[in-house]
C-alpha cells in the first residue's frame, strides 16, 4: 500500500531518479520518455501508456483535452485498471497526482513497481521482496566479501550487484580485481555493464548511495528486481538443477545401499564358508572330556555365534527387497548383485549350513556314549581279566608237576581226587574266559582306542588257557595209569572238595558281580538291577545253609579222624579251599551286599532327577512351542488383515514384534533346561514331542516373519508416499486383492488377478483386446512367470499406472536448459549450476561428446541420463 512507505525529504531526489529511470525503460518501447515524474504523470496520459505497456493489456481511450477534469479522469482510469489487478490503493487520489505531489506520486509509482515487477517473484514458496532477497543470497552465496541481509547496507560496497552480474555473465566481470574499499568503483562498474550488456537503464547514483547512511530500500529494489526479470532464464536453468540433483541425489543413495549390501552380502557368505567345515568335522575323539568340549564348543555355536548371523541374514533380506523398492520407485532397473552373491545364493549357502549343522548334536552325544560304554566295557574286561590272571598264577606248575612218581598208593588216590576238583574248578572258569573273549571283541567292533594291548592281553590269556587244557589232560592220563592201584580215600574230604569248589566259585562270582560296574539311563532299568538284586538277596539264606553244609562235613571228618585216633597229614589233600577261605568269602558277601544296595539307591535317586528333568523341560516346551505356531498363524492372518492406515498396521506389528521379543526369557529358561539335561546325558523324553531344535527353528522362523512382515509394510508406505498415492486408495488397493486372496496365501493366480483388475475398471475381458491387455500386465507384475502375483508387485502395479515419475528424457531435458540448448555440456557449467559433490559425480561420470560441434571438455549428458535409468554397475 502507498501510504505505508514512508519517503523521507532526504532520499526523494534517490529514489524519484530510480523511478524515473525505471519507467523510461519500459516506456522507450512505445517510443517516449519522461523527465520529470511529478510533472509529466499530471494528465494521466503517460500513465496510461505505461500500464499498457507493462501489463501487454488496453486501457479505456483517455481523453485529450487540457481541462483538468480531463486530466483527473485520465488519471482515475489509471487508478481504478491498477485497482481491478487486485491492488488496494490508500490515500492515493486522482486530484493529488493532477496537482503534482511528489510523494504521493512516487507512492503510485512504487505500487506499480511492487504489483508489475515484484510480486511475482517467488522463490521457494516465500514471495515479494522475501523471495527476491533469498533469490539475491543464493547467487551471491559463493562470493567472497558479499553478504546480502536486506536491501540498503548490504548493496552499499558494489561488490553485490557486480556478483550477480558475474554469477550469470561471468565473461562481462573481472570479480577477483574488485576490492571492498573501492565502493564508486564496484558500483560504477556494475551499472555500466548492466546498462551496456543487459539493457538495464541507470537507476542508481553511486555517490548517493556511498554518501548515505542507509540507502533507500524501495530503489534497490525496483533496481535489483530488473537484474532478476533480466536473469529469468537462469531460473530455468536452476529449476533444470534441482530435478537433476534429486535424480542424482537418488542415485547416489542407490548405490549406497548397493554397497553396503554386497558388503554384508560377502561377510555373511565368508562366516558360512568357514563354519560348514567345522560341522561337517565328524572325526571322532578318543577320550569322553575331548567329545564333551566339541559338544560344548557346539552349544556355545548354537547359543551365541549364530543367532547374530539369523538376524543377519533376515537384515539383509529386508535391505534386499527395500532397495529393489526404491529402484522401482524412482524407475530405475532392479539390482543385480555380484556373482554368488544373489539373496538366492545365501539361501542355498545357509540351507547347506543348515545341512551340515543336521545331526552333528546328535552324532557328539553318540559318540559321547559310545565312548562311556566303551570306558565301561574296558574297565570289566580289566576286572575280570585280573581275576582270572590271579587265579591261573602257578596253575601250570602245579600241573606239570610229577609228584606221582614218587607218592604212596594213598598219595596217588589223593592226587586223582585233587585233580578232579582242578578240572571241576577249571570247567567253572571256562565261562569267565569266554567272557573276557567276548568283552575283546566288542571294544574291537566300538573302535576302543586301546584295543591293541586289550588284544594282546586277551591273547595272552586264551593261549594259557589252551596250555592248562592240554596240561591237565595229559596229567589225568599219568595219574589214571596208576588209578587201579589207589584206594578210596575219605568220602568226606572228598564230598567236602566236590561241594566246597563250586561254593567256592559261587562267592567268588557273587563277589564278582556285587562289584560289577553298571549303567543305565532310565528308571525302567534301574528298578530292573534292583529287582534282580532283591531276588540275589533272597537266595542267601539258601547259600548260607549250602556253607554250613560244607563245614559240617569237614567237621565230620576232623571227629572220624579224632574218634578213631588217626592224624591228619594237614589240610584236605583233595581242594585248596579250606573251612577260613570260605568264612572269609561269605563274610566278604555279607559285606558287599549291602555296598551294592547304597549304589543302586543312589542310581535310583540320580534318575528319579533325571525324570524330574525330563518333566520339566517338556512342560515348560509343551507351552513355547505351541505358543510359537499360535504366533505364526497371528502374523498369517495380520498380513493379509486391513485394520486402519499403513502407519497404524506398521504400529501394530512393531507392538507385536515387541510382544514376541518380550517372550524371549521364556525360551531362555527353556535353554538352561536343556542345558542341565544335556549335562545329565539325558538322550530321549517321552514327555514331549518338542527338541530344543524344533524350538530354536521355529523361534527363529517367527524372528524373521514378523520382520519380513514389517518391511513389507514399510515398503508400501514407500510406495504411497513415492507415488503420492493416497490412503483411501491404498486401502481400496488391499480390499480388492483380499477379496480375490480366496486362500488368503498373499497372492492371487492369474484368473483372480483378472477379476480383481475388472473390479477396478480394468478392461481385460475374453476378447483380443482384453487378452492382449491382461498379458502386458501380467509381463509387469510376473516377469518371471511364476503364475502368482504378490500384493506387492500388484501395488508397484497401481503406483505406476496412477502417478508419474522421472524419466530418462525429463533428465535430458534438464540438462540441456544447463547446458544453454547445447548437446553438450562442461565441467565449469555443471561445477556452476549444480552442488559440489553432485557436479564431481556428474563429470567423474560423463564420458566425452563425440559430436560434430564438441569442444575440449565437451560431456555428453544424454548418455550419462540414459544410463542413470539402465542397468547398474554393481
Amino acid at each position: 500500500e502507498a501510504d505505508t512507505w514512508d519517503f523521507s525529504q532526504a532520499l526523494l531526489r534517490e529514489v524519484a531518479w530510480t523511478f524515473t529511470a525505471w519507467c523510461n525503460s519500459h516506456l522507450r518501447k512505445a517510443g517516449t520518455q519522461i523527465e520529470n515524474i511529478d510533472e509529466d504523470f499530471r494528465d494521466g496520459l503517460k500513465l496510461m501508456l505505461l500500464l499498457e505497456v507493462i501489463s501487454g493489456e488496453r486501457l479505456p481511450k483517455p481523453e485529450r483535452g487540457k481541462m483538468r477534469v480531463h486530466k483527473i479522469n485520465n488519471v482515475n482510469k489509471a487508478l481504478d485498471f491498477i485497482a481491478s489487478k487486485g491492488v488496494k490503493l490508500v490515500s492515493i487520489g486522482a486530484e493529488e497526482i493532477v496537482d503534482g505531489n511528489a510523494k504521493m506520486t512516487l507512492g503510485m509509482i512504487w505500487t506499480i513497481i511492487l504489483r508489475f515487477a515484484i510480486q511475482d517473484i517467488s522463490v521457494e514458496e516465500t514471495s515479494a521482496k522475501e523471495g527476491l532477497l533469498l533469490w539475491c543470497q543464493r547467487k551471491t552465496a559463493p562470493y567472497k566479501n558479499v553478504n546480502v541481509q536486506n536491501f540498503h547496507i548490504s548493496w552499499k560496497d558494489g561488490l553485490a550487484f557486480n556478483a550477480l552480474i558475474h554469477r550469470h555473465r561471468p565473461e562481462l566481470i573481472e570479480y577477483d580485481k574488485l576490492r571492498k574499499d573501492d565502493p564508486v568503483t564496484n558500483l560504477n562498474n556494475a551499472f555500466e555493464v548492466a546498462e551496456k550488456y543487459l539493457d538495464i537503464p541507470k537507476m542508481l547514483d553511486a555517490e548517493d548511495i556511498v554518501g548515505t547512511l542507509r540507502p533507500d530500500e524501495k530503489a534497490i529494489m525496483t533496481y535489483v528486481s530488473c537484474f532478476y526479470h533480466a536473469f529469468s532464464g537462469a531460473q530455468k536453468a536452476e529449476t533444470a538443477a534441482n530435478r537433476i540433483c534429486k535424480v542424482l541425489a537418488v542415485n547416489q543413495e542407490n548405490e549406497h545401499l548397493m554397497e553396503d549390501y554386497e558388503k554384508l552380502a560377502s561377510d555373511l557368505l565368508e562366516w558360512i564358508r568357514r563354519t560348514i567345515p567345522w560341522l561337517e568335522d565328524r572325526v571322532p575323539q578318543k577320550t569322553i572330556q575331548e567329545m564333551q568340549q566339541k559338544l560344548e564348543d557346539f552349544r556355545d555355536y548354537r547359543r551365541v555365534h549364530k543367532p547374530p548371523k539369523v538376524q543377519e541374514k533376515c537384515q539383509l533380506e529386508i535391505n534386499f527387497n527395500t532397495l529393489q523398492t526404491k529402484l522401482r520407485l524412482s524407475n530405475r532397473p532392479a539390482f543385480m548383485p555380484s556373482e554368488g552373491k544373489m539373496v538366492s545364493d545365501i539361501n542355498n549357502g545357509w540351507q547347506h549350513l543348515e545341512q551340515a549343522e543336521k545331526g552333528y548334536e546328535e552324532w557328539l552325544l553318540n559318540e559321547i556314549r559310545r565312548l562311556e560304554r566303551l570306558d565301561h566295557l574296558a574297565e570289566k574286561f580289566r576286572q575280570k581279566a585280573s581275576i582270572h590272571e590271579a587265579w591261573t598264577d602257578g596253575k601250570e606248575a602245579m600241573l606239570k608237576h610229577r609228584d606221582y612218581e614218587t607218592a604212596t598208593l594213598s598219595d596217588i588216590k589223593a592226587l586223582i581226587r585233587k585233580h578232579e576238583a582242578f578240572e571241576s574248578d577249571l570247567a567253572a572258569h571256562q565261562d569267565r574266559v569266554e567272557q573276557i573273549a567276548a568283552i575283546a571283541q566288542e571294544l574291537n567292533e566300538l573302535d576302543y582306542y586301546d584295543s591293541h594291548n586289550v588284544n594282546t592281553r586277551c591273547q595272552k590269556i586264551c593261549d594259557q588257557w589252551d596250555a592248562l587244557g592240554s596240561l591237565t589232560h595229559s596229567r589225568r592220563e599219568a595219574l589214571e595209569k596208576t588209578e587201579k592201584q589207589l584206594e578210596a580215600i575219605d568220602q568226606l574230604h572228598l564230598e567236602y572238595a566236590k561241594r566246597a569248589a563250586p561254593f567256592n566259585n559261587w562267592m567268588e562270582s557273587a563277589m564278582e558281580d556285587l562289584q560289577d560296574m553298571f549303567i543305565v539311563h532310565t528308571i525302567e532299568e534301574i528298578e530292573g538291577l534292583i529287582s534282580a538284586h532283591d531276588q540275589f538277596k533272597s537266595t542267601l539264606p539258601d547259600a548260607d545253609r549250602e556253607r554250613e553244609a560244607i563245614l559240617a562235613i569237614h567237621k565230620e571228618a576232623q571227629r572220624i579222624a579224632e574218634s578213631n585216633h588217626i592224624k591228619l597229614s594237614g589240610s584236605n589233600p583233595y581242594t585248596t579251599v579250606t573251612p577260613q577261605i570260605i568264612n572269609s568269602k561269605w563274610e566278604k558277601v555279607q559285606q558287599l551286599v549291602p555296598k551294592r544296595d547304597h549304589a543302586l539307591l543312589e542310581e535310583q535317586s540320580k534318575q528319579q532327577s533325571n525324570e524330574h528333568l525330563r518333566r520339566q523341560f517338556a512342560s515348560q516346551a509343551n507351552v513355547v512351542g505351541p505358543w510359537i505356531q499360535t504366533k505364526m498363524e497371528e502374523i498369517g492372518r495380520i498380513s493379509i488383515e486391513m485394520n486402519g492406515t499403513l502407519e497404524d498396521q506398521l504400529s501394530h506389528l512393531k507392538q507385536y514384534e515387541r510382544s514376541i521379543v518380550d517372550y524371549k526369557p521364556n525360551l531362555d529358561l527353556l535353554e538352561q533346561q536343556h542345558q542341565l539335561i544335556q549335562e545329565a546325558l539325558i538322550f530321549d523324553n517321552k514327555h514331549t514331542n518338542y527338541t530344543m531344535e524344533h524350538i530354536r527353528v521355529g523361534w527363529e522362523q517367527l524372528l524373521t516373519t514378523i520382520a519380513r512382515t514389517i518391511n513389507e509394510v514399510e515398503n508400501q508406505i514407500l510406495t504411497r508416499d513415492a507415488k503420492g498415492i493416497s490412503q483411501e486408495q491404498m486401502q481400496e488397493f488391499r480390499a480388492s486383492f483380499n477379496h480375490f486372496d480366496k486362500d488368503h496365501g498373499g497372492a492371487l493366480g492369474p484368473e483372480e488377478f483378472k477379476a480383481c483388475l475388472i473390479s477396478l475398471g480394468y478392461d481385460v475381458e475374453n476378447d483380443r483386446q482384453g487378452d492382449a491387455e491382461f498379458n502386458r500386465i501380467m509381463s509387469l507384475v510376473d516377469p518371471n512367470h511364476s503364475g502368482l502375483v504378490t500384493f506387492q508387485a500388484f501395488i508397484d502395479f497401481m503406483s505406476r499406472e496412477t502417478t508419474d515419475t522421472d524419466t530418462a528424457d525429463q533428465v535430458i531435458a534438464s540438462f540441456k536448459v544447463l547446458a544453454g540448448d547445447k548437446n553438450f555440456i562442461t565441467a565449469e557449467e555443471l561445477r556452476r549450476e549444480l552442488p559440489p559433490d553432485q557436479a564431481e559425480y556428474c563429470i567423474a561420470r560423463m564420458a566425452p561428446y563425440q559430436g560434430p560441434d564438441a569442444v575440449p571438455g565437451a560431456l555428453d549428458y544424454k548418455s550419462f541420463s540414459t544410463a542413470l535409468y539402465g542397468e547398474s554397475d554393481l
